[in-house]
């Protein structure tokens, strides 16, 4: 027995490593590039904040599935409107921290043409999480993603991708990924990400 768990713990701690190592190296350098060595073309701000240029935009992979309402909802159907989604879960506390300010800024620029969708994660009971966003009046619907899988296939490699718990996305209103996240957010934040993408043309 203790052979057979050997392999399977090395290769975890082996994972867990590399892991660490690719979010590191993601953390942005000293030119302000982000995302991994080479030519990444995003680009980190002094608060951990990635961006990526109008024409460097690249869209995420299929992002739909059951909310924790049981309803379905395909985050492609929201092309034409700004739309921000949230990597959370219950018993996260960046997450609670964040949450007033995620649901205040929802309610502040719905009219501008911006959506808010979760992707609630690691819950592996939707009761939790359907008492926090009741909790801190979140209004907007969360992606049911108990395993994880919407964070690591959503995604394409070498995007703006999640790498932590929280994390923030940001879409153009063409659908592309055009900012992200690895921290908590307050609302001054949000309006920052936001703000200049709800102004383009």
């Amino acid at each position: 027995m203790s052979l057979s768990r050997a392999p399977r713990a090395a290769l975890l701690t082996g994972l867990v490593a590399v892991g660490a190592l690719t979010l590191s190296a993601c953390s942005g350098d000293s030119n302000g590039k982000s995302g991994g060595g080479g030519d990444t073309n995003f680009v980190t701000g002094t608060g951990g904040i990635a961006t990526a240029a109008k024409g460097k935009r690249i869209a995420p992979n299929k992002l739909s599935g059951e909310t924790l309402e049981g309803k379905q909802l395909d985050v492609a159907d929201l092309k034409g409107k700004v739309v921000v989604m949230n990597v959370w879960g219950s018993w996260c506390a960046p997450c609670r921290a964040e949450a007033p300010h995620f649901a205040k800024v929802s309610k502040e620029t719905k009219a501008k043409g911006v959506e808010f969708v979760g992707i609630n994660t690691r819950n592996a009971d939707r009761g939790p999480a359907i008492a926090f966003e009741e909790n801190y009046g979140v209004e907007y619907p969360s992606l049911y993603d108990p395993m994880g899988k919407l964070i690591v296939n959503g995604f394409p490699k070498g995007s703006l991708n999640p790498q932590s718990i929280p994390s923030t996305i940001v879409l153009d209103r063409e659908g592309k990924i055009a900012a992200r996240s690895l921290k908590a957010l307050d609302a001054d934040e949000l309006h920052k990400i936001i703000d200049p993408l709800i102004a383009e043309k």
